[in-house]
């Protein structure tokens, strides 16, 4: 890489997925190379087995401004996510999801907001303008997922935020300042890590705009792990109150 700063660092949370990983990388290549403006990519792989770690490692040697960065031992996504962002040397950060849920394009919606002054920018599921792609037979699973969003947000604004709609989306971005304010106070190594990154940024006084986007589910979890996923991060919100309490983000 150059000396000089990219103007967008995009951060990718890789585990696995050798069979999906070729097409996504090929795609957020493309996007890259589209944009007017100086950018890096940067994987952090969570210790992928070997297919998928030797797809990284190489696909990032043959390209410039791709950098993979690999954890030792399987550390969760919120490690992942911020390991990355603070490697990043862009004026504006970005992670996203490596099954690109949400499409390449939809990363300019944030970074627009970050440019526009947000110091934090979140994609938001549930406002009016937001649209999704998914087959038929998920349409139970929908309703239940909204269902189980909805009050798990709700709880999050009653116990921790301010006005925040959807915590969990995998598409934030932070501008530079923020993100070496934000990450380096993060405890919470796994999916509960955006909800407290949100709450760390208020605390700080960044604001944090919430953006409309199109998504895509491709999956649908069984009803067991995703109620055992909501009664642990129910349990994370209180570890965030228990930790501003004790200081831990001043």
């Amino acid at each position: 890489m150059n000396g000089t700063a990219p103007h967008l660092s995009l951060v990718v949370p890789c585990y696995n997925g050798e069979d999906r990983l070729p097409a996504a990388l090929a795609q957020l290549e493309e996007f890259l190379a589209q944009r007017p403006y100086t950018s890096e990519l940067i994987l952090v792989d969570d210790c992928s087995a070997e297919p998928a770690a030797r797809l990284l490692r190489e696909w990032a040697a043959a390209r410039a401004n791709v950098t993979v960065l690999r954890n030792e031992r399987n550390s969760g996504k919120g490690v992942s996510v911020g390991r990355g962002l603070l490697a990043a040397r862009g004026a504006y950060r970005v992670f996203t999801d490596a099954d690109l849920a949400y499409p390449p394009s939809e990363v300019n919606k944030i970074l627009h907001d970050l440019e526009a002054g947000a110091d934090v920018a979140i994609a938001c599921r549930v406002l009016p303008e937001s649209r999704y792609l998914m087959s038929p037979s998920f349409f139970h699973y929908l309703y239940t997922r909204h269902v189980m969003s909805r009050v798990f947000n709700a709880l999050a604004r009653f116990v921790l935020l301010r006005d925040v709609l959807d915590t969990q989306a995998g598409l934030k971005g932070f501008t530079a300042r923020a993100a070496e304010t934000v990450f380096p106070r993060l405890t919470i190594p796994r999916f509960g890590f955006d909800v407290e990154a949100i709450f760390v940024a208020q605390k700080h006084g960044y604001t944090v705009k919430q953006t409309a986007v199109f998504f895509r589910y491709d999956e649908e979890p069984t009803t067991v792990r995703f109620t055992q996923s909501a009664i642990t991060m129910a349990g994370e919100l209180l570890q965030v109150r228990l930790n501003d309490f004790r200081g831990k983000y001043d």
